[in-house]
């Protein structure tokens, strides 16, 4: 009796383990878009996978990705910062230093174009720039592929999530397969639209502000993603040692011009600016409260706004509200 029931809790105990697993297995995590968000437009060559999701997440932080396996996207996209950095220039790898800020990744699915010059059209492309880049990973997407073609877990993720072997065409679109997923929508102003929340007077009087025709920051800022996507230039300089959009177009009347960056998840992307030269919100305000500095092609939206102090802060209270805690600490995003 004692062996039958030695032998009964055995079986048991391997039926429940191989449950465990078994979930652990087949779990799908959802990127359903938020409500007020439009549906995410993928390619037709490359839809939405879990299989591919997870191979790009793995790529996203891998080293191999650099020359001398040193850093990933993840060392300039980091999920404490919003998917971004907390240096005015990131590092890449021996130490060099980039000449642009890192902008957040949120939401990057939404965009039209990437890069502050708008050089690349489409995720698949614009993961190729910081491969290349001599002051990122200075690399080469065949190499790389060459790098791990005898990993036999890459292979094998690799068939499963586009039925081929390892090459630059996986490698680009799984990684731009993750970024898509990479969605923030749940802030304290989301949750305040849709009434779940309310925010405190002084946050009310700075998104008064913010939407006024006083400040005319919506006008650039606008939307759910909290941006335009158009090139401008907000007087941030006299003189730019960074051509912006002219680094693409070659137009003397895109020169200092760049794309409105998003304001979701601000509080957490210091420094701003392209340069990142600008540390605080409160320096951000200021800058457009004093109308900037001239340049040919500045925005004529910039202009002196006469804020007082107490409206400045209250702006920044505002921007605050755009902090999206449960992206920044979703373990979904996490090098884990």
């Amino acid at each position: 009796m004692k062996t039958l029931l030695i032998i009964l809790f055995s079986y048991t105990l391997l039926f429940l383990l191989s449950c465990e697993k078994k979930e652990e297995v087949t779990y799908e995590p959802s990127f359903a878009s938020p409500k007020n968000f439009p549906a995410i437009k993928y390619p037709k060559d490359n839809a939405y996978a879990y299989s591919r999701w997870k191979l790009g997440k793995k790529l996203f932080y891998d080293n191999a990705l650099s020359r001398n396996q040193t850093i990933n996207c993840g060392s300039c996209h980091q999920t404490q910062f919003a998917m971004a950095d907390n240096l005015a220039f990131s590092l890449g790898i021996d130490g060099a230093i980039g000449f642009r800020n890192a902008p957040t990744l949120a939401n990057v699915a939404y965009h039209p174009y990437y890069n502050f010059d708008g050089g690349n059209q489409s995720l698949e492309m614009q993961v190729l720039v910081p491969i290349q880049e001599h002051v990122e990973f200075d690399f080469n997407i065949i190499e790389i592929a060459k790098r791990l073609a005898n990993n036999s877990e890459y292979q094998n993720m690799s068939k499963e999530a586009y039925n081929r072997e390892l090459d630059y065409y996986v490698i680009t679109r799984a990684l731009a397969n993750f970024e898509r997923t990479l969605i923030s929508g749940n802030s304290k102003y989301d949750k305040y639209s849709r009434e779940e929340t309310s925010l405190t007077a002084k946050e009310l009087r700075g998104f008064n502000l913010f939407t006024s025709s006083r400040t005319n920051c919506n006008a650039c800022h606008a939307g759910f993603n909290f941006t335009n996507y158009a090139f401008a230039n907000n007087g941030l300089k006299k003189e730019y040692a960074d051509e912006g959009r002219a680094r693409v177009t070659k137009l003397g009347a895109d020169k200092a011009r760049f794309k409105v960056p998003t304001l979701r998840n601000i509080e957490k992307t210091a420094p701003y600016m392209h340069d990142g030269s600008l540390t605080t919100l409160y320096d951000v305000v200021s800058h457009y409260n004093s109308g900037g500095n001239n340049h040919v092609n500045k925005s004529n939206l910039i202009a002196p706004l006469g804020l007082t102090q107490d409206e400045m802060n209250d702006l920044v209270a505002f921007l605050k509200t755009l902090t999206d805690e449960s992206f920044i600490n979703n373990p979904l995003f996490k090098n884990n």
